[in-house]
């Protein structure tokens, strides 16, 4: 009787592991097919973090300051601030994830109301939020 559980046991186990052998690589070759549900969530990160950030930030910078509403912060306070690596890491992924959503947006955009849906619109566009992420995470890179 012992060997016929242990028999049952070692059965079970090995069908076990060959179905989560097979649904493992089932998910692999699916993540290597489609890479939509990546963007996407890049699309609603972008899109939250952006909702959340960008009408702070406009205001105070694109009304409040320059309309003397508030005291404009010094330029050494600047970066003091602009210097902290955690408001580097902060501003670098408003950049990448706003610039994801946009790129995502238009690729979309295109596709449903102007019918294109050919491959190098959507190098250009993903390729454009990748150079600007770039070029954003030079530019931050350079405050002393």
């Amino acid at each position: 009787m012992g060997r016929s559980v242990v028999a049952a046991h070692e059965i079970a186990v090995s069908s076990l592991v060959e179905w989560l052998s097979l649904q493992l690589r089932q998910a692999i070759k699916m993540v290597r097919q489609h890479s939509e549900p990546y963007l996407w969530l890049l699309f609603s990160a972008g899109g939250v973090l952006s909702a959340m950030l960008m009408p702070s930030l406009l205001l105070l910078f694109g009304i409040a300051f320059p309309l003397g509403w508030i005291r404009p912060p010094t330029h050494e306070r600047m970066l003091a601030v602009l210097g902290s690596p955690l408001v580097q890491l902060v501003l670098l992924g408003l950049c990448v994830l706003s610039l994801f959503h946009s790129a995502h947006r238009f690729r979309h955009t295109l596709h449903d109301a102007v019918r294109l849906a050919h491959p190098m619109i959507t190098a250009l566009c993903y390729g454009a939020a990748v150079t600007g992420s770039a070029l954003a995470a030079y530019l931050l890179w350079q405050v002393p």
